[in-house]
């Protein structure tokens, strides 16, 4: 502090021998008229904190998969000598007959085909989106402006078949020649494409909130509760998805179904927390409601929570320019439809 007060503004040039750049915890004697600079750390240039990655990598050999293949070839197999067979048979029997079978045999191979076709298709679009949001997390640490420029552009041909994303879209790409740094170019995109996507997730998942909080607090039976909360669950993923450009099928969707409990496990499961019994008590309802109405607003809570899980896996770019959707927001909300309802 006595070196400031005291000491008058000089001006140098950094390549004048007598100025000497020097760390600050060095402390060496320097000689008389010797300038000594000391850099300061740039907070632009800071890394960024990252969650730790939702989806957890696999590692080592998949014997599941190897089995499961297998035994498939093995299925397709049999039915296919089946087949086969049985078109034999019915030409031995009469020659439309065996025409009719082939014909048959023809159109489930096409159609058994197509699904295949389309389940690959699925999947990789899902592994596509993956790999976009463990890229997007690396790039947001390293800054690196050429690898966030391709993830830009994966990320339009993944957002190119949505028509609510056209002006977002253009508007990304009138800046893609600018001379940006990599994260901050992954969060003008996260702002541009994802702004939309995740008001519309939210309502989404609300919307399956207050259903679940309906049926099941008005159900006789547990196993309808059950039933419905699957049905809905189920159905609020592939919602998701499909909004994010997963478009899963139905192997893509035990996929995702994976990764969301995953994710729940990770951040610390699907159980009443403290956050959601202090909501519930917050606006009374537990001197409000019957013990139905407080189990259909639980069942209602636990299901936002499935679908910010679900919004977290199908989501192709971290959370970083916009704010996380938060489970009090949803309980507001159910709240809110709950009052609504009573009045």
């Amino acid at each position: 502090m006595s070196e400031r007060s005291h000491r008058r503004p000089q001006t140098f040039r950094l390549d004048d021998p007598a100025v000497v750049v020097m760390d600050p915890d060095e402390h060496a004697r320097l000689s008389r008229g010797t300038v000594r600079v000391t850099p300061e750390p740039d907070p632009a240039l800071t890394p960024a904190p990252i969650d730790t990655p939702l989806i957890p990598a696999r590692r080592g050999f998949r014997w599941g998969a190897l089995f499961w293949a297998a035994l498939s070839g093995l299925v397709l197999l049999g039915v296919g000598l089946s087949v086969t067979h049985l078109v034999e048979d019915l030409f031995a029997r009469s020659e439309g007959l065996g025409f009719v079978g082939l014909a048959c045999a023809l159109a489930v191979t096409l159609a058994l085909a197509v699904i295949i076709a389309r389940e690959a298709i699925g999947l990789v679009r899902l592994a596509t989106i993956e790999k976009l949001h463990h890229r997007a997390a690396e790039v947001l640490v390293s800054d690196d402006r050429a690898a966030s420029r391709s993830i830009v552009q994966d990320l339009l041909k993944v957002a190119h078949q949505n028509p609510q994303l056209a002006r977002a879209r253009a508007a990304l790409q009138s800046h893609s020649d600018d001379i940006i740094d990599g994260g901050d170019r992954i969060r003008l995109a996260e702002r541009e494409l994802m702004t939309p996507l995740d008001e519309e997730a939210r309502r989404l998942v609300s919307s399956a909130a207050q259903r679940v909080s309906i049926v099941t607090a008005v159900s006789p039976r547990a196993l309808v509760d059950v039933l419905f909360v699957l049905l809905v669950s189920l159905r609020m993923i592939r919602q998701l998805a499909w909004l994010y450009g997963g478009r899963p099928g139905a192997l893509g969707m035990i996929r995702l179904m994976q990764h969301v409990i995953a994710n729940l496990a990770i951040t610390g499961g699907i159980a009443a927390s403290d956050s959601m019994i202090q909501q519930m008590l917050g606006h009374g309802i537990a001197a409000k409601l019957s013990q139905r109405l407080g189990e259909g607003i639980l069942n209602g809570l636990l299901t936002a929570r499935l679908g910010l899980a679900a919004i977290e896996v199908t989501r192709p770019l971290p959370f970083m320019a916009l704010p996380r959707p938060a489970l009090a927001d949803l309980a507001k909300d159910l709240l809110r439809k709950r009052e609504d309802v009573e009045e």
